[in-house]
């Protein structure tokens, strides 16, 4: 998408972007600003957290290309969706003319459509897709996300790819197995589900020799990754060769707990996010890959929909659609290769 095509929507505040805007008073000439409420499901998300500075900046960058102005509200959900249930209704006794919301619990999504619907306020969801029973009730919901299957086959084409380049590079007892660990996100979110079921699937489909030692739930937390990667090592201490995890932020848990463990064999570990933390374990050699999901393009789509649809501007003239309500960020691998070139 064209940066350059995305200005023609937007009046917005002087200075510059404004967390608490939604509930300040607007002047005569402030009338026709754009107001948007901004609830993502818990700030201390890494790829959530980057995602949100990839919004602040896009606003700053309208701001300074165009001279227009926006007043954007961005709440902590704090993983609760009663909070996040609360936080909606104040965005839309405040007057907000769209919202981009992070849900917590996909599942429960109806009520935050009941209320929008109710008030005739769109909604753009992005990053935690509600199921589709619900996308389908409104024409004025959206979502913005990457394909969590295409997420696990390019991890798992990563891990392939390096198996075929090398044999030993994963099969580090060399007794023609690749003994893997897995760590998962959440166990209702839809892109772990789906991110398990393909990586794995990949993988066997590649012909790549694998045998799962275990494998849990640390609900995309580093922390929760750390702890359960130190109870692993100490199950198997010599047989992990592979850490196959749902996120960045889960693999560099596990890389915490080898490091702690002293750990010199080359178990490799691979992501997805390309999170700035991520990126960086991977430049120093750390992680294997990751898997690069666009948030440039992934954010510049949230703010372009949101603003379109405050005012009342087709949204597809602006950004391609799948079945007129969703869209897809592209992804690519990211290796060592990358810093390379």
């Amino acid at each position: 998408m064209r940066r350059e095509l995305l200005w023609g929507c937007l009046w917005i505040l002087p200075a510059a972007f404004v967390l608490s805007g939604c509930g300040e008073k607007e002047s005569e000439e402030e009338r026709d600003s754009i107001r948007l409420g901004v609830s993502v499901y818990r700030w201390e998300d890494a790829f959530v957290s980057t995602l949100r500075a990839e919004l602040e900046d896009r606003v700053k960058e309208y701001e300074q290309e165009t001279g227009i102005k926006v007043v954007m509200d961005i709440v902590d959900a704090r993983d609760n969706q009663g909070v996040q249930n609360s936080q909606v209704e104040r965005f839309i006794s405040l007057g907000c003319d769209a919202l981009c919301i992070n849900i917590v619990d996909r599942s429960a999504a109806s009520d935050i459509i009941d209320r929008a619907m109710e008030a005739d306020v769109p909604v753009v969801f992005f990053n935690r897709e509600p199921v589709e029973e619900d996308m389908n009730r409104w024409d004025k919901l959206y979502y913005v996300g990457a394909d969590a299957k295409e997420s696990a086959v390019i991890q798992g084409t990563i891990v392939a790819d390096a198996y075929d380049a090398d044999h030993s590079s994963l099969d580090l007892n060399g007794d023609g197995v690749v003994k893997y660990v897995l760590l998962e996100g959440e166990s209702s979110h839809q892109d772990s589900l789906i991110r398990t079921e393909w990586s794995i699937q990949t993988l066997k489909d590649r012909g790549v020799p694998i045998e799962k030692l275990t494998g849990g739930i640390a609900n995309w937390d580093r922390n929760q990754a750390s702890a359960l990667m130190e109870q692993w090592l100490e199950e198997y201490p010599d047989e992990i060769e592979l850490v196959i995890s749902n996120n960045d932020e889960m693999a560099l848990g596990a890389l915490d707990a080898m490091e702690r463990a002293g750990i010199t064999r080359e178990i490799k570990l691979v992501g997805i996010d390309a999170t700035p933390q991520g990126m960086e374990a991977l430049e120093e050699g750390k992680l294997m890959g990751t898997v690069n999901q666009d948030l440039d393009s992934y954010a510049d789509t949230i703010f372009e929909i949101a603003r379109c649809l405050a005012q009342d501007e087709p949204v597809e003239d602006w950004v391609e659609l799948e079945d007129h309500k969703y869209y897809r960020s592209a992804q690519t691998p990211v290796t060592a290769e990358h810093f390379d070139s």
